[in-house]
């Protein structure tokens, strides 16, 4: 039986070694998609094979790749029941969507992912960077603590009508933010909510922040009865104090501006009420992470949480698959339809300018 080192083995990544540390060395290691399955099977198996039929923990690996288990004869690929389940999308686009997706400080879109690695069609690379942010947004997260901003804003576009928490026909989305001494922000949650009810903020709070932290919050009348008993509450009256809002809660105030200013630059403002939380996960993932040494340490994580995740497929990854006019979402013509992008380990010859025909 295959025995290797796990990353569990130790107590943080490594760069060089268990992620790399830039594009070149990322180009170096997955230049072909047998390496990238064989990275699959590295950090599934962290702390040695199971069997995720029989949970049995003693298998051989196969010339193939697969997994041979000893007690159900089953025969298992690295792949088998996580994102990338049966997946057309050879695996080496599949990783160098998600290193676009967590190297750029802003990520990126759907339209400049299907533009830069040659997909057949917009959906496919929607869908692909879609079900990164479905694996982020399943993945367990440690609770905020120490010192804690909370406060709601709304996301859509302009509108006519009443303005702040009751405006109709946009999102109200719930934000903490850890405070760090003596200045600075540490790390960030971001959840759409119905309303700013006192019920639903507790749900909130208690769901995201560590029993005993101290919360700083605005007037709302909602916050003292959503953080009694649990919490240390401090709320400042916008209007009393004579301070601007981003002045009184500047930590909140600075997350809301970063993710609106993300949403209108990286993905031009468009996206489904549906799909927010998701584009808000995917955010919070990259600004929580944005101290890490090497961006390589962020494609290291979601490729864990892509493991993780189960298959998901296209219709239960679009929220709206039928507009008001009936036509899908996404029209495909029909000749791109079931057309997988090529794998990014192609032929070459050698300088190939030299020896094209005059």
């Amino acid at each position: 039986m295959e025995s290797r080192i796990a990353p569990s083995q130790r107590k943080t990544p490594k760069a060089g070694v268990d992620y790399p540390r830039n594009y070149a060395e990322f180009m170096a290691w997955f230049s072909d998609d047998a390496a990238c399955l064989d990275y699959l099977d590295w950090i599934r198996w962290k702390d040695g094979f199971e069997c995720p039929s029989c949970h049995g923990s003693k298998g051989w690996r196969m010339k193939n790749s697969k997994w041979w288990c000893d007690a159900c004869r089953n025969r298992i690929s690295p792949t088998a029941g996580t994102i990338f389940h049966h997946a057309r999308t050879p695996l080496t686009v599949w990783f160098a969507a998600a290193w676009h997706m967590t190297s750029a400080k802003n990520g990126v879109s759907a339209k400049t992912l299907h533009r830069i690695l040659g997909f057949g069609s917009y959906p496919t690379a929607w869908a692909m960077l879609h079900r990164f942010r479905c694996a982020i947004s399943n993945a367990g997260h440690d609770m905020l603590s120490g010192h804690v901003e909370v406060d709601e804003t709304v996301f859509g576009g302009v509108r006519h009508g009443k303005r702040g928490r009751g405006a109709e026909g946009k999102v109200l989305v719930a934000v903490a933010v850890e405070l760090l001494s003596p200045k600075g922000f540490g790390r960030c949650r971001l959840q759409i909510i119905p309303n700013a009810e006192t019920e639903t903020l507790k749900v909130f709070i208690q769901t995201h922040i560590k029993a005993g932290s101290c919360i700083h919050t605005d007037g709302l009348t909602s916050y003292p009865s959503a953080t009694k008993d649990e919490y240390i509450h401090h709320g400042t009256s916008i209007s009393g104090s004579g301070k601007d809002a981003n002045e009184v809660l500047p930590g909140v105030h600075r997350v809301a501006a970063l993710v609106k200013r993300w949403l209108m630059g990286t993905h031009q403002g468009s996206f489904e009420e549906g799909h927010l939380q998701a584009y808000l996960d995917e955010f919070a993932f990259r600004f929580n992470r944005r101290k890490s040494t090497h961006r390589g340490m962020l494609f290291f994580r979601l490729i864990e949480q892509c493991v993780a995740m189960h298959p998901i497929r296209f219709h239960e990854l679009v929220a709206n698959p039928k507009p008001k006019n009936e036509k899908q979402e996404f029209a495909v013509p029909s000749n791109l339809r079931n057309k997988a992008p090529p794998s990014l380990d192609i032929s070459v010859p050698t300088h190939p300018w030299r020896s094209a025909l005059p």
